[in-house]
């Protein structure tokens, strides 16, 4: 898989393709990562990429032309490519899973007060990577590449993908490791009890009642199989947790 990044900052990445997993995954060849600064495609004879708003208004416009010229450049029949944009779908591990079949993916980084909206014209989409406003999509094209690239097979262990947040519209169960008690703190006991399929259930519930905590909506999207209700039937009576339990149900009678 290839991975372009058109950005007026490309020194920002540098640290981003020469650490850990990332660069890894770059050394082993499982993608290649180009980033590319489209100030470069300009024909402006100062370089100059931007411009002001027609109609007024505060700050300066991307213009076109760079853009479209460095796309016309390198962007093949198997690229698709996406804006880096706050009015954009917002980006989630779904999304993710299907960047990382593609072949190619170009990544636009926006900046100052935005693009010339007729990019929407030669794009296959944009992407938001939360509600909240950055000062460029450099940031954000760092966030969808990492999380393209480690779903990408030899990346990471994929029993790893498998139980981590978001993969089954759950948050991860709560995870430790030595010492087993710190100041006080004890890891829970079920967790060296030997019994695989105890520790599971306690996994599974604590990935529950973490979710309904903090992000209850996911639940919504989740499919519980029997054996999972079943747990939480066995749980009723349990007064510590009887208030998630009776939350969850909720979303498992459907």
């Amino acid at each position: 898989m290839k991975i372009t990044i058109l950005s007026l900052f490309p020194e920002q990445f540098n640290d981003f393709v020469n650490t850990s997993i990332i660069k890894r995954a770059i050394s082993s060849k499982i993608v290649e990562v180009e980033v590319i600064n489209f100030r470069d495609y300009s024909n402006d004879r100062l370089k100059r990429v931007d411009d002001a708003p027609y109609g007024g208004g505060a700050g300066m416009i991307l213009k076109l032309q760079p853009i479209l010229s460095c796309l016309k450049t390198i962007k093949k029949e198997n690229s698709k490519v996406y804006l880096m944009s706050a009015k954009g779908k917002l980006y989630n591990q779904k999304m993710a899973h299907n960047l990382a079949k593609e072949e190619h993916i170009i990544l636009i980084c926006g900046h100052y007060e935005g693009v010339d909206d007729r990019i929407l014209n030669y794009i296959d989409g944009e992407i938001c990577i939360g509600d909240y406003i950055l000062t460029g999509g450099e940031v954000a094209a760092m966030v969808v590449a990492d999380s393209i690239i480690r779903l990408l097979d030899g990346a990471i262990n994929n029993e790893s993908i498998k139980e981590e947040s978001f993969e089954n519209n759950l948050l991860e169960y709560p995870q430790f490791t030595t010492p087993r008690v710190y100041e006080n703190y004890k890891v829970p006991d079920i967790l060296f009890s030997g019994n695989h399929k105890a520790i599971n259930e306690y996994r599974f519930k604590q990935s529950v009642i973490k979710t309904l905590s903090v992000r209850p909506e996911l639940l919504d999207k989740t499919k519980f199989n029997k054996e999972q209700k079943k747990w939480f039937d066995e749980l009723e009576n349990d007064s510590s947790e009887i208030t998630a339990i009776n939350k969850a149900k909720k979303f498992m009678k459907k």
